[in-house]
Protein backbone atom coordinates (compact mmCIF):
# COMPACT_ATOMS: atom_id res chain seq x y z
CA UNK A 1 0.00 0.00 0.00
CA UNK A 2 3.06 2.28 -0.16
CA UNK A 3 3.54 4.72 2.69
CA UNK A 4 1.29 3.95 5.66
CA UNK A 5 0.30 6.90 7.82
CA UNK A 6 2.02 6.96 11.21
CA UNK A 7 -1.22 7.98 12.95
CA UNK A 8 -4.82 6.98 12.33
CA UNK A 9 -6.28 10.30 11.22
CA UNK A 10 -5.32 9.91 7.56
CA UNK A 11 -6.36 6.28 7.43
CA UNK A 12 -9.69 7.09 9.08
CA UNK A 13 -10.37 9.92 6.62
CA UNK A 14 -9.66 7.57 3.73
CA UNK A 15 -11.87 4.89 5.29
CA UNK A 16 -14.72 7.39 5.46
CA UNK A 17 -14.24 8.04 1.75
CA UNK A 18 -14.82 4.33 1.11
CA UNK A 19 -11.25 3.00 0.91
CA UNK A 20 -11.53 -0.52 2.31
CA UNK A 21 -7.76 -1.00 2.35
CA UNK A 22 -7.34 1.93 4.76
CA UNK A 23 -9.89 0.38 7.14
CA UNK A 24 -8.09 -2.97 6.83
CA UNK A 25 -4.84 -1.30 7.92
CA UNK A 26 -6.60 0.22 10.94
CA UNK A 27 -7.99 -3.19 11.84
CA UNK A 28 -4.56 -4.82 11.56
CA UNK A 29 -2.98 -2.04 13.60
CA UNK A 30 -5.37 -2.29 16.57
CA UNK A 31 -6.94 -5.77 16.60
CA UNK A 32 -4.43 -7.30 19.04
CA UNK A 33 -4.92 -4.60 21.66
CA UNK A 34 -8.69 -4.69 21.23
CA UNK A 35 -8.61 -8.48 21.63
CA UNK A 36 -6.50 -8.22 24.79
CA UNK A 37 -8.96 -5.72 26.24
CA UNK A 38 -11.90 -7.98 25.38
CA UNK A 39 -10.12 -10.99 26.89
CA UNK A 40 -9.25 -9.14 30.10
CA UNK A 41 -12.90 -8.27 30.55
CA UNK A 42 -14.45 -11.58 29.51
CA UNK A 43 -11.83 -14.11 30.66
CA UNK A 44 -12.76 -16.29 27.67
CA UNK A 45 -10.98 -16.41 24.30
CA UNK A 46 -14.06 -17.24 22.21
CA UNK A 47 -16.09 -14.46 23.84
CA UNK A 48 -13.16 -12.08 23.32
CA UNK A 49 -13.11 -12.81 19.59
CA UNK A 50 -16.84 -12.05 19.33
CA UNK A 51 -16.44 -8.86 21.37
CA UNK A 52 -13.52 -7.73 19.21
CA UNK A 53 -15.51 -8.29 16.01
CA UNK A 54 -18.46 -6.36 17.43
CA UNK A 55 -16.20 -3.44 18.44
CA UNK A 56 -14.88 -3.06 14.90
CA UNK A 57 -18.39 -3.33 13.48
CA UNK A 58 -19.44 -0.56 15.87
CA UNK A 59 -16.45 1.51 14.73
CA UNK A 60 -17.90 1.53 11.23
CA UNK A 61 -21.57 1.67 12.20
CA UNK A 62 -20.99 4.71 14.46
CA UNK A 63 -18.39 6.30 12.18
CA UNK A 64 -20.06 9.72 12.33
CA UNK A 65 -19.51 9.79 16.12
CA UNK A 66 -15.95 8.40 16.27
CA UNK A 67 -13.39 10.68 17.95
CA UNK A 68 -9.69 10.60 17.14
CA UNK A 69 -7.67 11.07 20.37
CA UNK A 70 -3.94 11.82 20.16
CA UNK A 71 -4.02 10.77 16.51
CA UNK A 72 -5.59 7.37 17.18
CA UNK A 73 -8.99 5.64 17.01
CA UNK A 74 -7.78 3.11 19.61
CA UNK A 75 -9.17 4.93 22.69
CA UNK A 76 -12.62 5.02 21.07
CA UNK A 77 -12.30 1.33 20.19
CA UNK A 78 -11.26 0.42 23.75
CA UNK A 79 -14.23 2.25 25.27
CA UNK A 80 -16.56 0.52 22.79
CA UNK A 81 -14.92 -2.85 23.55
CA UNK A 82 -15.54 -2.31 27.27
CA UNK A 83 -19.21 -1.47 26.70
CA UNK A 84 -19.63 -4.49 24.40
CA UNK A 85 -17.93 -6.79 26.91
CA UNK A 86 -20.16 -5.62 29.76
CA UNK A 87 -23.29 -6.26 27.70
CA UNK A 88 -21.93 -9.63 26.57
CA UNK A 89 -21.03 -10.50 30.16
CA UNK A 90 -24.60 -10.02 31.35
CA UNK A 91 -25.87 -12.36 28.64
CA UNK A 92 -23.13 -14.92 29.31
CA UNK A 93 -23.88 -14.84 33.06
CA UNK A 94 -27.52 -15.77 32.44
CA UNK A 95 -26.43 -18.53 30.05
CA UNK A 96 -23.88 -19.95 32.52
CA UNK A 97 -26.46 -19.90 35.30
CA UNK A 98 -28.71 -22.03 33.12
CA UNK A 99 -25.89 -24.47 32.31
CA UNK A 100 -24.87 -24.72 35.98
CA UNK A 101 -28.41 -25.75 36.86
CA UNK A 102 -28.11 -28.80 34.60
CA UNK A 103 -26.58 -32.08 35.85
CA UNK A 104 -23.02 -32.59 34.58
CA UNK A 105 -20.23 -35.04 35.32
CA UNK A 106 -16.54 -34.38 34.73
CA UNK A 107 -14.60 -37.37 33.47
CA UNK A 108 -10.88 -37.95 33.90
CA UNK A 109 -10.44 -37.61 30.14
CA UNK A 110 -11.90 -34.10 30.29
CA UNK A 111 -9.21 -33.04 32.75
CA UNK A 112 -6.39 -35.01 31.13
CA UNK A 113 -7.02 -33.31 27.81
CA UNK A 114 -6.42 -29.84 29.27
CA UNK A 115 -3.05 -28.15 29.65
CA UNK A 116 -2.36 -27.35 33.33
CA UNK A 117 -0.77 -23.97 32.52
CA UNK A 118 -3.77 -22.99 30.37
CA UNK A 119 -6.17 -23.90 33.18
CA UNK A 120 -4.21 -21.79 35.69
CA UNK A 121 -3.99 -18.85 33.28
CA UNK A 122 -7.72 -19.04 32.56
CA UNK A 123 -8.47 -18.94 36.30
CA UNK A 124 -6.26 -15.85 36.74
CA UNK A 125 -7.88 -14.15 33.74
CA UNK A 126 -11.35 -14.88 35.07
CA UNK A 127 -10.40 -13.48 38.49
CA UNK A 128 -9.18 -10.27 36.85
CA UNK A 129 -12.39 -10.09 34.79
CA UNK A 130 -14.43 -10.49 38.01
CA UNK A 131 -12.40 -7.74 39.72
CA UNK A 132 -13.05 -5.43 36.77
CA UNK A 133 -16.70 -6.42 37.05
CA UNK A 134 -16.88 -4.76 40.48
CA UNK A 135 -16.38 -1.36 38.82
CA UNK A 136 -18.92 0.79 37.05
CA UNK A 137 -18.56 1.34 33.30
CA UNK A 138 -16.70 4.65 33.50
CA UNK A 139 -14.17 3.28 35.98
CA UNK A 140 -13.56 0.21 33.80
CA UNK A 141 -12.80 2.59 30.94
CA UNK A 142 -10.33 4.50 33.13
CA UNK A 143 -8.54 1.38 34.39
CA UNK A 144 -8.35 -0.05 30.88
CA UNK A 145 -6.94 3.09 29.31
CA UNK A 146 -4.51 3.99 32.10
CA UNK A 147 -3.35 0.68 33.56
CA UNK A 148 -3.57 -1.72 30.64
CA UNK A 149 -3.07 0.58 27.66
CA UNK A 150 -0.73 3.05 29.44
CA UNK A 151 -2.47 6.24 28.40
CA UNK A 152 -1.85 9.27 30.62
CA UNK A 153 -4.58 10.40 32.99
CA UNK A 154 -4.98 13.55 30.87
CA UNK A 155 -5.51 11.53 27.67
CA UNK A 156 -7.97 9.13 29.36
CA UNK A 157 -9.85 12.06 30.83
CA UNK A 158 -10.17 13.63 27.37
CA UNK A 159 -11.62 10.40 25.95
CA UNK A 160 -14.19 10.15 28.74
CA UNK A 161 -15.05 13.87 28.98
CA UNK A 162 -13.67 14.18 32.53
CA UNK A 163 -11.34 16.72 34.08
CA UNK A 164 -7.87 15.31 34.85
CA UNK A 165 -8.54 15.86 38.57
CA UNK A 166 -11.80 13.92 38.47
CA UNK A 167 -10.13 11.14 36.48
CA UNK A 168 -7.31 10.89 39.03
CA UNK A 169 -9.77 10.64 41.94
CA UNK A 170 -11.90 8.02 40.17
CA UNK A 171 -8.77 6.06 39.23
CA UNK A 172 -7.57 5.96 42.83
CA UNK A 173 -10.95 4.65 44.05
CA UNK A 174 -11.14 2.11 41.23
CA UNK A 175 -7.67 0.76 42.05
CA UNK A 176 -8.62 0.38 45.71
CA UNK A 177 -11.81 -1.48 44.81
CA UNK A 178 -9.98 -3.84 42.44
CA UNK A 179 -7.24 -4.51 44.98
CA UNK A 180 -9.87 -5.43 47.55
CA UNK A 181 -11.59 -7.77 45.08
CA UNK A 182 -8.32 -9.44 44.09
CA UNK A 183 -7.12 -9.76 47.69
CA UNK A 184 -10.37 -11.52 48.48
CA UNK A 185 -9.42 -14.05 45.81
CA UNK A 186 -5.76 -14.37 46.86
CA UNK A 187 -5.61 -13.59 50.59
CA UNK A 188 -2.15 -12.43 51.74
CA UNK A 189 -0.30 -14.88 49.48
CA UNK A 190 -0.15 -12.82 46.29
CA UNK A 191 0.59 -9.13 45.87
CA UNK A 192 -1.93 -7.55 43.52
CA UNK A 193 -0.12 -4.20 43.30
CA UNK A 194 1.87 -4.91 40.07
CA UNK A 195 -1.34 -5.69 38.20
CA UNK A 196 -2.72 -2.28 39.01
CA UNK A 197 0.42 -0.17 38.53
CA UNK A 198 0.78 2.15 35.58
CA UNK A 199 -1.08 5.26 36.71
CA UNK A 200 0.49 8.15 34.83
CA UNK A 201 -0.04 11.86 35.18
Amino acid sequence: MGNVESDDAGLWSRSLRGEGEAFRVLYGRHRDRVFRQAYRLSGDRHDAEDIMATAFLELWRCRAKVRIVEGSVLPWLLVTTTNTARNSGRTAHRYRRLLDSLPRTTTESDIAGQDVYSIAQDVLDQDLARALGTLNAEDVHLVSLIVFEEYTIAAAAAVLNLTPGAAKTRMHRARQRMKKALQGTYPARVSTTPVLEGEQS
